[in-house]
């Protein structure tokens, strides 16, 4: 069974960092959705993109209905 939630076209990751914190927004540029977290500036990339990447996936899931809005 496929996963619905998953990305369709690639995913790109914007990095800014400000002081201590890190805002990493993340779009799937398939279908233009977009997310965005903030996180410690000292985490490492891969763990700052993993995260924006998990709200992508489930932002995708709620938009396909698979989800329930909190």
């Amino acid at each position: 069974m496929a996963d619905k939630s998953q990305v369709k076209g690639e995913v790109y990751f914007e990095i800014t960092v400000v002081g201590g914190s890190a805002r990493v927004a993340a779009v799937d540029a398939a279908i233009m959705i977009e997310v965005a977290v903030v996180g410690p500036a000292r985490a490492s990339v891969a763990d700052l993109k993993r995260l924006a990447l998990g709200k992508l996936k489930v932002r995708i899931a709620r938009e396909r209905g698979l989800l329930e809005k909190p």
